[in-house]
């Protein structure tokens, strides 16, 4: 697994690349002090780890210009930062996770391959916040959408963090019934990503 690796501290930096690089079957295809040089050099990579408090373009913004080069690459942010704010700001902007530097190595390596296999990592605490977060900015009434109630329960199990396979176990049906569910909840809520659709559901009230 290829993971690239933006973080302004040149010591954490290098202890995150050296994790990488010693754990079986990963490998750190770049690490870079600052977003732009990433943007700039960087190949893709199957997962990447944004810190939020970078020089110059912080990662809240960066993460949008990340995911809108490459669509497909889970974007993780990797910071001390625990408030709101930046919460909301780099999930809405196209983030797929949200891990804590203080986060053990052997968690932080399971948070990189639960984000390539399509889940959202965050802490317990983090993804609560999260949800209560979305629920309060929510409309008073929800719209249509037409939804049943098993991709709604879905889509509130995606909301706290589960991969489509935990998701699937939960609900002790198969991964191939998920991902046709997911299917089927893109079509109603006129959506293209995982992210998209729990956002969106967030915010409209339906979970």
């Amino acid at each position: 697994m290829q993971v690239a690796v933006v973080e302004d501290d040149a010591s954490i930096r290098e202890a995150v690349r050296q994790l990488i690089d010693g754990t079986r079957g990963f490998r750190c295809s770049g690490a870079f002090r600052a977003a732009e040089d990433a943007l700039r050099t960087m190949a893709p990579a199957d997962v990447l780890l944004l810190d939020i408090h970078l020089p110059g373009m912080p990662g809240t913004d960066a993460v949008s210009l990340f995911h809108a080069k490459w669509p497909a690459m889970p974007i993780v942010m990797f910071t001390v930062f625990e408030d709101d704010e930046r919460i909301f700001t780099s999930l809405c902007n196209g983030a797929t996770g949200y891990v804590l530097k203080k986060t053990p190595p052997q968690k932080l390596i399971e948070a990189i391959v639960e984000a390539r296999s399509g889940g959202a990592p965050m802490s317990p605490d983090i993804a609560r916040r999260v949800v209560e977060l979305f629920r309060t900015i929510r409309p008073a009434a929800a719209p249509p959408h037409g939804l049943t109630p098993t991709e709604v329960r879905l889509l509130g199990l995606l909301a706290e963090g589960h991969s489509y396979q935990a998701a699937a176990e939960r609900m002790a049906v198969t991964i191939n019934t998920v991902r046709n569910h997911i299917r089927s909840i893109y079509e109603k809520l006129h959506v293209h990503s995982k992210s998209a659709a729990v956002g969106k559901a967030l915010r409209a009230g339906i979970i």
